[in-house]
């Protein structure tokens, strides 16, 4: 057996509208597919899905961070923050030439924006 990658992120989501509009509407992610209980959204070769069937999972295995890559750290917070996006951290120099700055969905998973500023 090799595995060759990662498919899917699978991250609960309490209200599937609600997350949704989030991801699409704010972050700008494109749904590429909807079946009952799960909005899997186009994030290049990993796809990201909310699932409402994870959202009822009663134990949480640990801290989770979904990292999402933008050509311009600057340009995607000021943008985010124009759609509503409440960051908890302004952008800041991570390691080398890469910043980063975080935020949290409706369910309160812990995101980022991650590349170059």
């Amino acid at each position: 057996m090799t595995i060759t990658g990662i498919a899917n992120i699978m991250l609960g989501a309490s209200d599937l509208d609600r997350s949704r509009a989030f991801y699409r509407d704010r972050l700008g992610l494109a749904v590429k597919q909807e079946i009952p209980g799960f909005v899997f959204l186009e994030t290049g070769p990993v796809t990201l899905c909310l699932s409402t069937a994870h959202a009822r999972l009663a134990e949480q295995p640990g801290p989770l961070e979904v990292v999402l890559a933008v050509a311009s750290v600057g340009a995607a917070y000021t943008a985010l923050k124009d759609r509503g996006v409440e960051f908890l951290r302004e952008p800041a120099n991570v390691t080398g030439d890469s910043w980063a700055a975080n935020f949290r969905d409706p369910d309160g998973h812990l995101l980022s924006i991650f590349g170059p500023r």
